[in-house]
């Protein structure tokens, strides 16, 4: 299967950002791909780096806000993920993923479940934590494990996937550097965020695809120097190797072939899932042993 990974820079103007969006989901199916990744928030800038009722604004019925990626997923007869700022009622909002199948319907929404709170990140003021639970999505070409950029750095989550019979792993993710972090930092970083992907496919035996956003954002405050988003989309199969990586610093279309038959050997010859010591792990469910 032929899957598509659009790693795109944004800007203020929505309409030009779906534009870019769509014009890219055309040229990935044009090239065989039977499902597109897009990444978190692909509408808009990343509007998280200040705290501002106004922003609000730009929420949607997602009814209404996904009716061009359920038309364009029919049209081409492709499975699209898409990230949306989804307003569920005035005061309820979340930061929520859509499954557009080929034929165009719904097959499924996740709502970000975990939501960081950090400098530049200020998830917390505009979104609800998911409450849909961490379910796969069945669609034409698959289950799909689709969780939202915090998730990606929980094994928990991905863990939860597989054991419902996800076949991949997606992340449509937004993040990057503070500007003033040191050249080491920014490396570490980035490492930590591949690194930790990676290991969920080794431990799950199924491949990961992470679309991240790319390109400079200016904090609307002013009080940072903003975030450099650092690209690097990649795709890795279920022994972890990376597939395909796109670049630091601009956008890139990758189309990866994923071969799921691989992903069923894998797990044979590593059985990770039938060794596990279920009667050791009800200690998880706490926050912290003391």
């Amino acid at each position: 299967m032929k899957v598509a990974i659009i790693q795109q820079y944004k800007t203020a103007d929505i309409e030009a950002n779906r534009n870019r969006l769509v014009a890219e989901i055309r040229r990935a199916a044009a090239q065989g791909a039977r499902l597109i990744v897009n990444q978190e928030l692909h509408d808009s800038l990343y509007f998280c780096q200040t705290e501002d009722v106004d922003t609000f604004a730009l929420a949607s019925d997602l009814k209404v806000s996904g009716e061009l990626y359920s038309a364009l997923a029919r049209e081409l007869g492709v499975v699209i993920v898409t990230s949306m700022f989804e307003r569920r009622a005035a005061g309820l909002y979340h930061n929520t993923a859509v499954v557009y199948d080929a034929d165009g319907s719904e097959a499924g929404r996740y709502r970000k479940t975990h939501i960081p709170d950090d400098p530049g990140f200020y998830e917390k003021f505009y979104f609800t934590p998911g409450d849909l639970g961490i379910h796969p999505i069945d669609t034409s070409v698959g289950r799909l494990g689709v969780l939202v950029c915090w998730d990606q750095w929980y094994p928990e989550a991905a863990r939860l996937m597989a054991l419902q019979g996800a076949e991949l792993l997606i992340y449509p993710t937004a993040i990057g550097w503070q500007d003033n972090d040191s050249a080491d930092e920014k490396a570490r970083q980035l490492e930590a965020w591949t690194t930790v992907q990676r290991g969920h496919a080794v431990a799950n035996g199924i491949p990961v695809i992470a679309a991240n956003r790319v390109g400079h954002e200016d904090d609307p405050s002013g009080a940072t120097s903003g975030i450099t988003f650092w690209g690097s989309s990649f795709a890795a199969g279920p022994q972890g190797e990376l597939l395909w990586r796109a670049p630091a610093d601009s956008e890139a279309l990758g189309i990866v072939d994923i071969d799921l038959q691989r992903c069923e050997n894998v797990r044979r010859w590593w059985p990770f899932l039938r060794d596990r010591r279920i009667d050791l792990y009800s200690p998880l469910a706490s926050r912290y042993l003391d």
